[in-house]
């Protein structure tokens, strides 16, 4: 469990924020004692250390359930951010290092993540921006915070203040089928599996919150 208090007693931005900027929206403390602080998006600094952490083809969990080696890791992150991403940094304080990412984002319904896209349907999300109604959710933890029930309540502390900003839009997220940890997670959130969209023959699920 994560107790969370609000830092911020002004009004947010909107989202998303100018890249590279980053607002410190909250504090937070787990049940043994840790401080963390949480973020609105990512600086330059954090960004950088992403990129190692998307690079680290020893954490095996991320490279499995993630696009993150591609996406960040030999990707772009300034090309991702024009996609009108908006991120979340759960950061731990003692160490300055990042605990959990979340995301929100214009995104498709059903539009598979970059591991599952084939060749032409790669070409086509890199050079488009969906406008519709539907956006993505979508969340990692890192190496020594996992497992410490640290992602719930910060999922649920985002994910109130990005739907307040955009209440019109519909949340949905793709996980991996065998990553039973991802599925519960959405789950906790809020979130339903949609048989329709999912491909279970290739592994790839499709849960929306209604």
């Amino acid at each position: 469990m994560l107790h969370i208090t609000k830092k911020l007693n002004r009004r947010l931005p909107n989202f998303p924020l100018p890249i590279y900027k980053s607002i410190k929206i909250a504090n937070s403390v787990s049940e043994t004692g840790d401080k963390f602080s949480i973020f609105a998006g990512l600086d330059k600094k954090k960004v950088k250390e992403l990129k190692k952490l998307s690079l680290d083809k020893s954490d095996v969990d991320l490279q499995k359930n993630t696009s993150d080696l591609a996406r960040f890791g030999k990707g772009s992150y300034e090309k991702w951010y024009k996609k009108n991403r908006t991120p979340f940094a759960l950061v731990h304080n003692a160490t300055d290092t990042l605990a959990g990412l979340i995301w929100f984002g214009p995104k498709q319904l059903g539009l598979k993540s970059l591991k599952h896209l084939s060749k032409k349907e790669l070409a086509l999300e890199k050079n488009s921006v969906y406008r519709g109604t539907w956006h993505t959710i979508s969340y990692r933890s890192y190496p020594g915070f996992r497992g410490k029930g640290l992602m719930k309540d910060f999922g649920i502390f985002v994910m109130d203040i990005y739907l307040k900003k955009f209440p019109d839009i519909k949340l949905w997220n793709s996980t991996n089928k065998e990553n039973s940890a991802g599925t519960r997670y959405a789950e906790s959130l809020g979130f339903k599996l949609n048989e329709k969209l999912s491909d279970k023959k290739k592994n790839w699920l499709v849960m929306v919150k209604y």
